[in-house]
C-alpha cells in the first residue's frame, strides 16, 4: 500500500508561507550552498521539481523514485495558476482538493470538491496503487488528512516567519511521530524524517 508522505518547507516557527503565501523569505544560504543543497535534495526527490523547472534543474529525464501521485489544496495550486500554469507536475498524477476550482481547469489535473480523506484512502488502497503520494500543501489539506499521513519530510530554514501558514491547520489531535533520519546542510536547513508511531495496544 502506497504511504502518504507530507513533504515540506517550513520555518523555525512551524510556517509553510507568509500571510499572503509568501515563500521566497526561506533563506538558501550562499550560491555554492544553495547549489549542493538543491543538487542533494533533487536528486533524490526529482519529481519533486515542477515540470516547467525540470530542465534547468537537471532532472528533465529523471525518472520518479518516490511518488507517483500528488495531491494539493487550492491555495498551493494557485501559486501555479498565477504563473500560467494548470499542470504544474505533469509528470505526476495530480489531485487538487476544492470545492470552487473548475473541474475542466487542465485534463491533467482531477479536481476533487469532496472529503480529502476519502480521497487518500480510496488512492491508497486503489487496484494497483502505484508509488507513494505526495501532500504538496497547504496547511489546511494537511489537518484534513492528518489520520492517513504515514510519513514527513520536513525541510526546516533558519528562520522566524512571525505569521503565517502553519504547517497543519486543523482540530487538536496530538499525533506522535519517530524520527528516522536527520540531515543537516551548511546552509542552515535540516532536513527531517519522521514516521508515524504505531498505535500502541491498549
Amino acid at each position: 500500500m502506497p504511504k502518504l508522505v507530507y513533504y515540506i518547507g517550513v520555518s523555525i516557527d512551524g510556517r509553510i508561507a507568509g500571510p499572503g503565501g509568501e515563500f521566497g523569505f526561506f533563506p538558501q544560504g550562499g550560491e555554492q550552498q544553495s547549489a549542493a543543497y538543491a543538487a542533494w535534495m533533487n536528486e533524490r526527490y526529482p519529481e519533486t521539481v515542477p515540470t516547467a523547472h525540470r530542465a534547468a534543474a537537471g532532472v528533465a529525464d529523471a525518472p520518479n523514485r518516490r511518488f507517483g501521485t500528488v495531491l494539493m489544496g487550492l491555495g498551493t495550486y494557485r501559486l501555479s495558476l498565477a504563473d500560467g500554469v494548470t499542470s504544474p507536475y505533469a509528470h505526476l498524477r495530480q489531485y487538487v482538493v476544492s470545492s470552487s476550482l473548475k473541474p475542466d481547469t487542465d485534463p491533467a489535473v482531477t479536481v476533487v470538491p469532496g472529503d480529502p480523506l476519502t480521497l487518500v484512502r480510496e488512492l491508497k488502497h486503489a487496484p494497483g496503487a502505484g508509488p507513494d503520494l505526495w501532500l504538496c500543501g497547504g496547511g489546511r489539506l494537511a489537518g484534513s488528512v492528518l489520520p492517513e499521513i504515514d510519513e514527513l519530510l520536513i525541510k526546516t530554514y533558519p528562520v522566524v516567519a512571525g505569521a503565517g501558514i502553519p504547517m497543519v491547520d486543523g482540530a487538536f489531535d496530538p499525533t506522535v511521530f519517530d524520527v528516522a533520519e536527520r540531515t543537516a546542510f551548511p546552509n542552515g536547513v535540516t532536513l527531517t524524517r519522521l514516521t508515524r508511531r504505531a498505535a500502541e495496544s491498549p
